[in-house]
């Protein structure tokens, strides 16, 4: 399981490439794409999904029963991490025919994790669809390196190691090469680089580049470490482990017979507060789980009584206790990495965990045979929001907000447990069975 792990982090090298692999994943597993402007037609036990702006999927078992009664078993999650937007007319020219690129930081990230390191861009392009109202989407991915941002060196800034404070605007501009004057007035005529370099792996000509979403994302693979292999590295760990474990556990108990149905809900833009039509702040999830009620047969009534009867894990990953930092974590309640599922609890409701929610996930978690810890902030530390909460402003549900215990959160490149990834598949599962 792990091993697959890694392959679709690779894969999920942005959002919409992590969307399409979970797409691709759910139909090896028999289920069958649906389009929201499209009539459904679902019946008990049909495995379905669907996917919103390229970036967000919503996979679903219909459950046997009567949606009204028997509700919905709902795990969240989200397909974006941290990285750097490619700005539209990106290209930078400088001295030696040097071509850098202007970004836009997207999301919270650790920026200095991210120099020297190689960096590959992945996304979506348009060109001309049908009219002007339907352009075709192309998904691209270089999967090599083909920029880094150099830091500047220790000579220039002797203080560096004591504080460093980063201009996105100035000091995290990329580097693509040197050329010519002879292959910079060529790229210019052809649009710049980044659309040659894009056009070329798409097989299509600059020109026919409409507009695009693209990203930097760090080269290197993902990987086992550790001396007896406990962790695995990563970027984007935060939070495709927690959309991959809900997949996981959705398809291995795909053959299982429910009369609750099942959903798997993978958001897209949790790290810039979900307030996009694919997000978990918008109408998304709530529509679909009305139009599901209303295949079959239920109105109103029966929807709210069936979302009264709904429980939802909101899976987005947690801060590990970290060996060097001791003093930033709360003295009785810092989970660490290795010790299993981390319910996440907050006094001022930033996570939508209460008793109830948390007695719910700890008893799967004994059910399971898994270990279960907590995460509460240092009490002189604000802490963050995720999706439990967010969502309960769209859907009144129960639920508990969880995650596994992580370092670096943010980082372009993070850690894991291994054997916390394997005991949230054995809960989910649990919760999906």
């Amino acid at each position: 399981m792990i091993n697959r792990l890694l392959k679709n982090l690779d894969a999920s090298s942005c959002n919409f490439l992590a969307a399409h692999t979970i797409a691709r994943e759910l139909e090896a597993a028999g289920f069958t794409p649906l389009r929201q402007e499209d009539a459904w037609d679902v019946k008990p036990g049909g495995r379905h999904y669907v996917v919103k702006n390229d970036s967000a999927v919503f996979a679903f078992i219909v459950g046997k029963g009567n949606p009204a009664t028997d509700g919905f078993r709902i795990i969240s999650a989200h397909s974006d991490s941290p990285c750097f937007k490619i700005k539209p007319n990106a290209e930078i020219y400088g001295d030696g025919g040097v071509v850098s690129l202007n970004v836009e930081k997207y999301g919270g990230g650790i920026l200095y994790t991210w120099f020297d390191r190689p960096l590959s861009i992945s996304g979506r392009v348009m060109t001309a669809g049908s009219d002007a109202l339907h352009p075709r989407t192309h998904l691209v991915d270089l999967r090599r390196p083909v920029a880094f941002i150099p830091h500047l060196a220790i000579h220039f800034n002797r203080a560096v190691n004591e504080g460093n404070p980063l201009s996105v605007q100035k000091d995290m501009k990329p580097v693509v090469g040197y050329f010519s004057n002879e292959q910079l007035e060529d790229f210019k005529k052809r649009g710049g680089i980044v659309k040659v370099l894009i056009a070329e792996e798409i097989g299509i000509r600059p020109e026919e580049i409409i507009d695009y979403e693209l990203c930097l994302y760090p080269a290197e693979p993902a990987t086992i470490a550790g001396a007896d292999g406990q962790y695995f590295q990563s970027a984007r760990i935060d939070d495709l482990s927690m959309a991959f474990a809900g997949l996981e556990a959705l398809v291995g108990e795909a053959d299982c017979e429910c009369d609750f149905t099942r959903v798997l809900a993978v958001f897209d833009n949790e790290e810039t507060g979900s307030g996009t039509k694919q997000g978990a702040a918008s109408p998304v999830l709530r529509d679909l789980l009305e139009r599901l009620t209303a295949l079959r047969g239920g109105g109103r009534e029966e929807f709210l009584r069936a979302i009264a009867n709904t429980f939802m894990i909101s899976a987005d990953d947690a801060h590990a206790w970290h060996p060097n930092y001791n003093e930033k974590s709360d003295p009785t309640n810092h989970p660490v990495i290795g010790g299993g599922p981390v319910v996440k609890i907050n006094a001022n409701c930033k996570y939508m965990t209460d008793a109830q929610g948390a007695a719910v996930f700890r008893t799967l978690c004994e059910q399971a045979g898994v270990k279960c810890q907590y995460f509460v902030n240092h009490s002189d530390v604000v802490g963050g929001s995720t999706l439990g909460n967010i969502l309960t402003s769209q859907l009144d549900i129960k639920g508990v907000d969880m995650g596994n215990a992580i370092w670096a959160m943010h980082s372009a490149r993070e850690t894991a447990g291994v054997s916390d990834q394997e005991d949230t598949v054995k809960v989910f599962r649990k919760f999906f069975s």
